[in-house]
């Protein structure tokens, strides 16, 4: 038989014959999911044949040699992948021709390149038309984030507020905002996405507030927040306690208290007056000295030594009043009392 016309393949071609009898077909190059559902991989075959094919499923991961997850040979279905056994198996009876893949629960690790083979005894394929591959993306949602704050929230201090999720694939994008009193959005440079990063400065007490930060990803997004609270000075935060030399009285104020305590008992009675003694030494009214004579040291007898003030101090003295030494008008004006004595009689009886 000689060859084909070129319009004859050119027809083929139009019409979608294909020279090639066996072929793999797949639903689409890329599949993504998220990691913990399941995942299809789409995949068939086309065949003239009655035969039963032999159908492998391997999986490319980087680094990595490929190696089989499943197969199907005379009617069996293998699974070759421990980690894959209970989550992996083929959708629909192969016969069907349709050679697609579940997984179920999928985890981050599945990803990779999964490469589809398909052979039938009596029938032939070229330029690999029966190999079909499919690259699996299992996406990871961010972990709740962790918010924390760092610096002293202090009027005009600067602080910066952190958050970060521990897993996330892709790597997770962080926003910022403010909820309470009033909403607030941050940008760049205050802002750092990727690094989730928030500088806040020149504090001031109207920035207090609800922050909030927003891990987020293609898979899904978490939040944690942080209560600002602006305090006007350190001490605001806590109350200082009252210092020990606040709660005494200053020494200048208790020496005017005992002085004034001191003047106010010697008012009890009237200045100058002294309880009656019949022993007690006499003043007269001009200030001098009346009653027995002076002893040596220039001292009166009823005067005590001057006080370190300079003021005498009395005393009793048992000198007696001479009898006679004061007429009752000096008595009278130096304030003294007279006493009226009965008069005694020679033998010692009151008359």
């Amino acid at each position: 038989m000689g060859a084909l016309p070129r319009s004859a393949l050119a027809l083929a071609a139009l019409l979608g014959v294909s020279s090639a009898v066996l072929e793999v077909h797949v639903g689409a190059g890329s599949v993504f999911s998220v990691e913990g559902q399941q995942v299809v991989l789409p995949a068939w075959y086309t065949s003239h044949s009655q035969r039963k094919p032999y159908v492998t499923w391997l999986l490319d991961k980087e680094h990595a040699d490929p190696f089989q997850i499943l197969t199907y040979l005379d009617g069996v279905v293998k699974v070759e992948e421990t980690e894959l056994k209970p989550r992996v198996g083929f959708l629909y009876p192969v016969l069907s021709h349709n050679i697609s893949v579940f997984i179920n629960a999928t985890r981050e690790r599945d990803s990779g390149q999964y490469m589809c083979t398909v052979n039938v005894v009596d029938e032939a394929s070229s330029m690999g038309k029966n190999i079909g591959v499919i690259n699996l993306t299992v996406l990871v949602p961010p972990a709740t984030p962790s918010c924390q704050l760092h610096g002293e929230p202090t009027v005009g201090a600067n602080v910066t507020l952190s958050c970060s999720s521990r897993k996330g694939k892709p790597s997770p994008v962080y926003q910022w905002q403010r909820t309470a009193p009033t909403l607030q959005v941050f940008f760049p440079p205050a802002q750092d996405w990727h690094r989730g990063t928030l500088k806040l400065t020149n504090l001031s007490l109207d920035m207090s507030g609800l922050y909030v930060c927003t891990a987020e990803n293609q898979a899904g997004s978490a939040e944690c927040h942080i209560v600002l609270e602006v305090h006007s000075s350190e001490e605001d935060a806590v109350a200082p306690k009252t210092p020990s030399w606040a709660r005494r009285p200053a020494p200048d104020t208790l020496s005017k208290a005992s002085t004034l305590s001191s003047i106010a008992g010697r008012r009890d009675r009237p200045y100058g007056a002294n309880p009656p003694s019949d022993t007690a030494s006499i003043l007269t009214a001009t200030g001098s000295y009346r009653g027995p004579p002076v002893r040596a040291g220039g001292r009166p007898p009823g005067l005590s030594p001057p006080a370190l003030n300079g003021a005498p101090q009395r005393r009793l003295d048992p000198t007696p009043i001479p009898s006679g030494s004061l007429p009752t008008s000096s008595l009278t004006r130096t304030g003294a009392v007279p006493v009226m004595v009965p008069a005694q009689s020679r033998a010692g009886s009151l008359v």
